[in-house]
């Protein structure tokens, strides 16, 4: 999958869990979303991704999910 891709569908998802009031309820909204409905490539590209200074084009977060996510 495309770079552009990884980050358009993280980003959607993270605007999803934006309307959650709770921060940290949302970061975890963002990281169960992707662990259960992701595949390992497409997190592990994900991941990739953020370290290779992309992540910056995600949404906040979203960047908060990948820091954390351990995966």
């Amino acid at each position: 999958m495309s770079d552009a891709n990884l980050i358009k569908m993280a980003n959607q998802i993270a605007k999803y869990f934006a309307t959650e009031p709770d921060e940290q309820a949302a970061v975890l909204g963002v990281r169960n979303h992707i662990q259960m409905f992701w595949t390992p490539g497409m997190r592990k590209e994900l991941v990739a991704l953020q370290a290779a200074n992309r992540g910056t084009e995600l949404h906040p977060l979203a960047q908060d999910a990948v820091k954390g996510a351990g995966w």
